[in-house]
């Protein structure tokens, strides 16, 4: 899952940092939830009015060779304005969470294999995820399954959009133009030349 772009240069808003080294063998699971000033951030990053609500629930497994799976689902409200009529509109995200974490000296290796599945007819995996500092930052994954969520163009579902009706002007046809040009040439004083 690539960073999105808008938080790729700026801190975190939402940090809830694993430390890998203490992830069962079983695994463990985890329910989080964003708060106030955490919501508010991701907002003005996404450029959404608000967000309601900001939750994930999420399971780490360890995969071997250091490698851990983070699966769940990530739910929010977010506060957005219709794209139609402007008004204010809630809409709800839910989204899937499927990641591979390695450790950052395995990620060009992976990175090899999800290339090499795409010259082939294979289903093509999800390149890995860099575990950094010996941490997975489930806030931080749940931040962008939620951006990765949000409708571009949202609308309310009864919106309809009607284009601006322009009556139609008798001088706007192809040939106004070339008519107006057939004008302006003509000298001052000439005459057609008469039927003999």
């Amino acid at each position: 899952m690539s960073r999105p772009k808008a938080t790729a240069d700026k801190p975190d808003p939402w940090r809830v940092p694993v430390v890998v080294a203490q992830i069962p063998e079983a695994g463990s699971h985890h329910d989080i939830e964003a708060g106030q000033q955490a919501r508010q951030a991701m907002a003005d990053l996404a450029g959404l009015r608000e967000i309601g609500f900001a939750s994930a629930s999420l399971d780490v497994t360890p995969r071997g060779r250091g490698r851990f799976h983070v699966g769940g689902r990530v739910r929010a409200r977010v506060g957005q304005t219709c794209v139609v009529t402007l008004e204010p509109i809630e809409n709800d995200i839910d989204e899937e969470v499927d990641v591979i974490f390695a450790p950052p000296d395995q990620i060009p290796v992976l990175a090899d294999l999800v290339d090499e599945a795409l010259e082939s007819d294979e289903a093509i995996p999800d390149p890995p995820e860099p575990i950094e500092n010996g941490i997975i930052d489930l806030g931080r994954l749940a931040t962008d399954a939620l951006f990765l969520g949000i409708d571009p163009y949202p609308r309310r579902p009864d919106a309809i959009f009607e284009p601006p009706v322009e009556a139609a002007d008798p001088e706007a046809h192809p040939f106004a133009a070339l008519k107006a040009l057939q004008l302006d040439s003509k000298p001052a004083g000439t005459k057609k030349p008469g039927k003999r």
